[in-house]
């Protein structure tokens, strides 16, 4: 945290009104940064937050979005540093950055690259020429690439090559099959809806050998922040998005050094993390997949454990000191309270025994920032009676 004398006036701009907007905004606004939220639904929970001003916009992505981004800057003063939280943005941002006003701060790499980092099989490849450890992966763009799932170790994982919406609607995040057949099947379903899937071979392991490095690539390729984190629990189980986690202080240092190497060495600068899969066989991490130019859904476990990204983001894109990081230890816990009880339930898995003594933050609930939770508690009660 900054000290209490510290002032900041340059206005942070997070995109995105979802959970994972919600623990950027809280992180900036309680360390005294102005922020101001842009979303499409006044409901979400980062514009229900008391730490940033939340104004509706038309659009998360296009030139509608570019549109509503350059109103919104004029009239914010002479720099302004701009977070994006979800990939539709990030697409749009980066493919139209030439039209980004002079007064907006975001650190980019170079197009191309980035689309590359984004789609599972061109980090996949990038991957493989760096001799990165990844498991091994085949890439189907119609039902005549489904003999290349043959060549492949089962059990594998079978997943999107990159973010679809219309994809995500109708299909889990991912499928973890047992054999090739399954695999054939499975796709002949998704195919219609989205042809670009990867299937990758599993890594052996439960949902607590799932860990990330968050970091903050600056200037010249510096690390100015680094994170190192552990899943507790996914939803679904196995294969999906983050329901708990916590810090893995316990391997800082190798979580830092691989990220940072492939990072360097791709030549990616921003804001990004890696995920990793810890192999339960020989306790080897393997690489997993990027999280590229927006914040991880989890990021605000990083400030909870006294490393605030977003804030070293923030200071070193306007040229101020980064605060230093205060570890937090025994590490805290981020937990999305109703999916986490979901995961449990259907996985069967104990407690976490590494964590389970440790203090829990739910992801909505704060006792000095109530409304996101209210709003969710609310939805939940909805749900209930509406079923």
């Amino acid at each position: 945290m900054p000290n209490s004398d510290t002032r900041y006036t340059a206005v942070a701009i997070v995109v995105g009104g979802g959970l994972n907007a919600l623990g950027v905004v809280r992180s900036l606004g309680q360390a005294g940064v102005p922020v101001r939220v842009l979303d499409t639904d006044a409901h979400s929970p980062a514009m229900r937050s008391r730490w940033g001003r939340a104004q509706m916009v038309s659009a998360l992505e296009g030139p509608a979005f570019m549109a509503e981004l350059q109103r919104v800057v004029a009239g914010l003063g002479s720099r302004v540093v701009l977070f994006l939280t979800e990939e539709k943005t990030v697409n749009t941002v980066s493919e139209h950055r030439a039209e980004l006003p002079a007064s907006l701060l975001i650190r980019l790499p170079e197009h191309q690259r980035l689309m590359q980092l984004m789609h599972k099989q061109g980090f996949q490849e990038l991957a493989e020429a760096l001799a990165a450890p990844v498991p091994r992966t085949v890439r189907l763009e119609s039902s005549q690439d489904l003999h290349k799932a043959r060549s492949l170790n089962y059990p594998c994982v079978l997943k999107p090559s990159g973010k679809s919406y219309e994809y995500g609607a109708r299909f889990k995040k991912a499928y973890k099959v047992a054999s090739a057949d399954e695999v054939d099947a499975l796709y002949r379903e998704i195919e219609p809806v989205l042809a670009d899937m990867v299937v990758q071979e599993w890594i052996e392991g439960g949902d607590g050998d799932i860990y990330f490095c968050l970091q903050y690539i600056g200037a010249n390729g510096q690390v100015v922040s680094s994170f190192p984190g552990r899943k507790i629990r996914s939803w679904p189980p196995r294969i999906g998005g983050t329901a708990s986690c916590t810090a893995a202080w316990e391997h800082a240092q190798e979580l830092r050094d691989t990220t940072s190497a492939f990072f360097k060495q791709v030549g990616f600068t921003g804001i990004g993390s890696m995920e990793y899969k810890r192999d339960a066989r020989d306790g080897r991490f393997c690489m997993v997949e990027p999280t590229v130019a927006r914040t991880d859904f989890q990021e605000e476990v990083a400030t909870l454990n006294g490393c605030n990204l977003p804030l070293a983001a923030y200071c070193h894109e306007l040229g101020l000191p980064v605060p230093e990081a205060h570890l937090v230890d025994p590490p805290r816990v981020w937990r999305d309270t109703q999916i986490d009880r979901w995961s449990q339930e259907e996985s069967g898995d104990p407690p976490d025994l590494a964590s389970r003594s440790h203090e829990v933050f739910d992801a909505y609930r704060r006792w000095n920032d109530p409304r996101p939770w209210l709003d969710h508690l609310r939805s939940r009660l909805l749900q209930r009676l509406r079923r």
